[in-house]
């Protein structure tokens, strides 16, 4: 039996924009967590404080971490200057909330 090329394809994107000593933020990767068993997708996460190669995500989440950000695998990355385009959900987001934004995503 030959597996699908889709097993080994990432469909998604999510980017975690989070902070050290945050609890919301640990309980988002707990949320991400439990999608990944469901739905691989690709993942990336960013510290705003500590990102020296990305200072101005600080100056747009400092105060709403955490946030993150949905796209499609091919999509362009992440950038300050698109952020406001980007489908995302910000603080307190459940499985099926990412979910949805996931298959939004996959369709555009």
């Amino acid at each position: 039996m030959r597996a699908s090329t889709r097993l080994f394809q990432h469909a998604c994107r999510i980017t975690l924009f989070t902070r050290e000593n945050c609890g919301l933020c640990t309980d988002a990767r707990s949320v991400l967590s439990n999608v990944w068993d469901a739905r691989h997708f690709e993942y990336t996460e960013i510290d705003i404080i500590k990102s020296e190669s990305k200072p101005r995500w600080r100056d747009l989440y400092e105060f709403d971490t955490p946030v993150i950000h949905i796209a499609k695998a091919s999509a362009p990355a992440e950038h300050p200057q698109t952020a406001s385009q980007a489908l995302k959900l910000m603080h307190r987001f459940t499985e099926d909330e990412v979910k949805a934004k996931m298959d939004t995503a996959e369709q555009s």
